[in-house]
């Protein structure tokens, strides 16, 4: 379960979060501080194998940043400081980008599922993100072997995009990035130069 700190004098600002921000590995919510348990080493593999790919094809091609937790991606109108486990922030966007948070939404969240944060990045996470703006939504699940693809539709709702264990997903938000979603349950993950030289980057 997550423990939430509530400070005595009340509600909590994100400036006085950002003071606790430098000690504590959390997040802020509706004005307190949520401080979420530790990854599992599946979780933080995937992030790694993930973030790497993704930052290494970012880098090469020029189109923005990749970033990882605990950096805070803040969404003022949502009353959130979100810490998620990877987002990417285009090259347009990159004056949001602060000394130590991202001033708005990223362009691309994405959310690695551990039996804690099921809730968390299906429910109330979803609904910030879809709100804030943020064009694609990845959830990864290890668990279940599962990955689900969102993206804004029209209407500025998410529209599932693609689901399951296999097939390759290409990002719209990403131009030109791709991966086969069977490489997330392999085990042990694959070899990343491989895969960066099959996308033309190694």
């Amino acid at each position: 379960m997550n423990r939430v700190i509530s400070i005595p004098a009340g509600k909590v600002t994100y400036d006085k979060f950002q003071n606790w921000y430098d000690e504590i590995h959390a997040e802020w919510v509706n004005d307190k501080i949520v401080i979420p348990e530790p990854p599992t080493i599946e979780h933080q593999s995937l992030r790694s194998f993930l973030g790497i790919i993704i930052s290494m094809y970012c880098e090469h091609f020029e189109c923005g940043h990749v970033f990882f937790s605990p950096f805070q991606m803040y969404l003022e109108k949502q009353k959130c400081g979100r810490e998620p486990d990877i987002f990417f922030v285009a090259s347009k966007n990159l004056e949001r980008i602060k000394q130590n948070y991202l001033d708005g939404p990223a362009d691309l969240v994405i959310e690695i599922i551990s039996p804690e944060s099921v809730g968390r990045d299906r429910g109330e996470k979803f609904v910030e993100y879809e709100a804030a703006g943020i064009r694609e939504y990845w959830l990864i699940d290890p668990q279940r072997k599962q990955a689900e693809f969102y993206r804004l539709d029209d209407e500025h709702r998410y529209q599932l995009i693609t689901s399951g264990r296999e097939g390759i997903f290409y990002s719209q938000v990403i131009e030109g990035f791709y991966f086969k979603i069977e490489w997330l349950w392999q085990k042990p993950l694959p070899k990343v130069m491989p895969i960066l030289k099959e996308m033309g980057i190694a």
